[in-house]
């Protein structure tokens, strides 16, 4: 593991979360999405981001949180990431900065969980006087919480 690692870190309500940046490919205002039908709940629906058709993952039902707070303005935006050749979105209520993280400043997931399943945090990051959930990805799609995501959920096919 590197030294430091590099952090886009985003809101979900007034939890602020981090992805590394090397998985972000942009960062998107919220089109329209069209929805699919019999897709998991976490599954919001299909962009066509030009000419390809990506999953957007709505993190507060991937995360058990309530869907308060997401309402259509200027600040939400979702974050196209590719993990292990995988595209797909993930819906954030604002992205806020990027910013460098020290190792010795990113802790292990705490035993008892924070009202997210263990399973989505590599670790919590310290930044100054707050705190940030740093997420591990691979779970955030598909796996995770006893779950897997086929294939078509990943391409929208």
């Amino acid at each position: 593991m590197a030294e430091e690692q590099q952090l886009v870190t985003f809101k979900l309500g007034t939890e602020e979360f981090g992805i590394e940046i090397m998985k972000v490919q942009e960062i998107i205002r919220v089109p329209p999405i069209t929805r699919v039908p019999q897709a998991p709940s976490h599954i919001e629906g299909v962009i066509n981001l030009r000419g390809n058709v990506i999953s957007v993952v709505n993190l507060r039902r991937r995360f058990g949180l309530p869907d308060g707070g997401q309402e259509e303005d200027d600040v939400n935006r979702i974050v196209v990431l590719k993990e292990n050749k995988h595209e797909f979105g993930i819906r954030v209520d604002a992205v806020h900065e990027v910013l460098q993280l020290q190792n010795m400043d990113l802790e292990p997931p705490p035993s008892v969980s924070v009202g997210i399943d263990a399973s989505y945090i590599r670790g919590i990051g310290k930044v100054d006087d707050r705190l940030l959930i740093f997420l591990k990805l691979d779970n955030v799609m598909g796996g995770g919480a006893g779950e897997r995501t086929s294939e078509c959920e990943f391409t929208g096919r």
